[in-house]
C-alpha cells in the first residue's frame, strides 16, 4: 500500500526543514480527534526514535519509529533535504514514511511517500486497505494544513527568537501555544507549580517555579530567563462550576490572585518583558439574554452575573504591571472549538450517535474560535506593538446554537433534529448550563480585525471539519 502528497508551502525548503526539526512539530501534526501521545522523541537524525502511544494511558498500543535517510542539504541552498521513519514495532506489519524537503522558486515543496502493510497483509491489504488510505488520508490533510498555516505566520510575523513564558502550559491551550512558538524557533519557559519539575528541558525549554497558593514566584529564575514577552492562561477551569460557594471561590482566586502575583513579580525585574497577554474570557459580557442581534465589540459594557464579575476583576488585576510600563493585552478567550477539550467533545460524542440536540431554543449566540485561531491570535498579540487592553478572541462570524449543532451534525453526516429543554439542560449540567450551554454572547473580534489579523477558520463549517479530520488534503486557508 502507498500514500502520497505534495504541499506547496510559503517558505524556504531550510525553513520547512527547521520547523520539523523542533520539538514543537510533532504536537502541531498529531491530529487532535487521535488518542495520541508523545513517550519519547529523540530528534530526526539517523538513529534517533519516537515512541508513540496509541490509546488511553491505561490501554493502547507504543508505536516506535526510527529514522533515517536525514540529509540537510538544503540548508546550504545546495539541494532537498529529507528525513524518514521506519516502524520498529507498532499496528502495520510494515511503515516507511520519507519526508522531502524540495526548493522551489516561490518556497518549498512537502513531499509525503508513505509505504505500509497492514498486519495479516495478504487479507487486511484486500479488506481494509482502502479504509486504511482513508484514515492517512484524513491524518495528512489536518497535517498540511497546520503545516502550511504554522509557516505562513511565523514567515509574515519575521520576529526576532523571542523567550515567552507561559503559565497553564499543561493545559489545552498552552500545550498548543508552546508548541507553536517552539516550531517558530522561540523559547518557552513554563511557569510551573511544582519544584521537581524546574530546570531545563532542551534549548528552547526551560521552567519556572511559581505556585499561587504559596504566593511565591522565583523572581530570580525569572529574571535569569529574561522573558520578552508573558502569556498568562493558568486558572481554574470553568467546568468546575458546580452550584458550591467553594468551586466559586476557586474560580475567582486562581484567576485575581494568580494575576496579581504574577504581575507584581514581571514588574520588579530588572528588565520587564514587553508585553503581558493575560487570558479573560468571553464571559466579561455576561448573558445578553434578550437573544437581539446587537454584535458585542471591546467597548461593550461588563455583565453582571458571577462569570462578568470574575473576568472584569481579572483585568483589574494586571494593574502592577501597567504601572511598569508593559504592554497589556486582556485576551477574551470565546467557546474553544477542538476535540481536545471545552464545549466540542460532548457535542460531537452525542452528534455522532444520532442524538445531537441543540440546548434550549437554540436562539443564544455562542461565541465560538477554533483552537489554531486561538494560537495565532496570542501570538499577534505578542508581536504587534500597537495592541494593548482587552482583545476579543472569537470568529468573526459568530452563530447560534442552533446553527453550530447543525453544522457539527452535518459535517458528521448526521442528522440533528430537535432542541434540548432548558430545564433539562440544567438538570443534566448544573450551574454549567447558564454558565456556557445556555448563555448567548455576539461576541465579535473587533480589535484584531481591525488590526489586521486573519482567521485561518473564519466559518464553522471549515473549522469543525479541520478539527475532525473532514477536509480534502488540498483544502489550505
Amino acid at each position: 500500500m502507498r500514500y502520497t502528497s505534495r504541499l506547496p508551502v510559503p517558505v524556504s525548503a531550510a525553513d520547512l526543514f527547521r520547523w520539523h526539526r523542533r520539538p514543537g512539530a510533532f504536537q502541531r501534526l498529531t491530529p487532535p480527534w487521535q488518542p495520541v501521545s508523545l513517550r519519547q522523541h529523540d530528534g530526526i537524525r539517523d538513529g534517533d526514535r519516537a515512541v508513540i502511544h496509541l490509546g488511553p494511558d491505561a490501554v493502547g498500543i507504543d508505536w516506535t519509529a526510527e529514522h533515517s535517510g536525514y540529509d540537510d542539504g538544503c540548508l546550504d541552498g545546495g539541494g532537498a533535504c529529507q528525513f524518514e521513519d521506519t516502524q520498529v514495532s507498532g499496528p502495520f506489519r510494515s511503515w516507511h514514511h520519507v519526508h522531502r524537503m524540495i526548493p522551489e522558486p516561490d518556497g518549498s515543496v512537502l513531499e509525503d511517500d508513505v509505504t505500509f502493510h497492514l498486519p495479516l497483509a495478504a487479507v487486511s491489504d484486500a479488506v481494509g486497505g482502502r479504509l486504511a488510505l482513508g484514515q492517512i488520508e484524513r491524518m495528512f490533510a489536518y497535517r498540511h494544513r497546520v503545516t502550511h498555516e504554522d509557516l505562513r505566520r511565523h514567515s509574515e510575523a519575521s520576529a526576532a527568537p523571542m523567550t515567552v513564558a507561559i503559565t497553564g502550559a499543561s493545559g489545552m491551550i498552552g500545550q498548543a501555544l508552546t508548541a507553536f512558538l517552539q516550531g517558530g524557533g522561540h523559547r518557552v519557559v513554563r511557569m510551573v507549580r511544582s519544584r521537581a519539575e524546574v530546570g531545563r528541558r532542551g534549548p528552547q525549554d526551560r521552567a519556572v517555579f511559581w505556585n499561587v497558593d504559596q504566593g511565591e514566584v522565583d523572581v530570580d529564575a525569572l529574571a535569569d530567563a529574561a522573558p520578552d514577552a508573558v502569556v498568562h492562561l493558568a486558572g481554574e477551569p470553568v467546568t468546575s462550576l458546580n452550584g458550591t460557594a467553594q468551586a466559586r471561590r476557586r474560580i475567582w482566586e486562581s484567576r485575581t490572585k494568580g494575576t496579581q502575583l504574577l504581575s507584581r513579580a514581571l514588574a520588579t525585574l530588572p528588565a520587564p518583558p514587553r508585553v503581558l497577554v493575560s487570558a479573560s474570557a468571553s464571559g466579561y459580557y455576561g448573558d445578553r439574554g434578550d437573544r437581539g442581534d446587537r454584535p458585542l465589540t471591546e467597548a461593550a459594557a461588563p455583565g453582571s452575573d458571577f462569570l462578568a464579575d470574575v473576568c472584569a476583576a481579572w483585568e483589574d488585576s494586571t494593574a502592577a504591571a501597567q504601572a511598569a510600563d508593559i504592554r497589556t493585552v486582556h485576551a477574551r478567550i470565546g467557546l474553544v472549538t477542538t476535540p481536545a477539550g471545552g464545549l466540542l467533545p460532548p457535542l460531537a460524542a452525542a452528534s455522532w450517535t444520532g442524538l445531537g440536540g441543540w440546548p434550549g431554543d437554540g436562539t443564544a449566540w455562542w461565541p465560538w474560535i477554533a483552537l489554531d485561531d486561538v494560537v495565532y491570535a496570542l501570538y499577534h498579540a505578542i508581536v504587534d506593538d500597537e495592541l494593548a487592553g482587552p482583545v476579543n478572541l472569537s470568529a468573526p462570524e459568530p452563530v447560534q446554537s442552533r446553527a453550530f449543532v447543525k453544522t457539527l451534525a452535518s459535517v458528521q453526516n448526521r442528522p440533528a433534529l430537535l432542541g434540548v429543554p432548558a430545564p433539562l439542560v440544567r438538570l443534566a449540567a448544573g450551574e454549567l448550563a447558564d454558565a456556557l450551554a445556555l448563555k448567548s454572547t455576539r461576541m465579535l473580534p473587533t480589535r484584531l480585525l481591525d488590526r489586521g489579523f486573519r482567521f485561518s477558520t473564519p466559518d464553522l463549517r471549515t473549522a469543525l471539519a479541520h478539527v475532525l479530520g473532514r477536509l480534502d488534503t488540498h483544502t489550505l486557508p
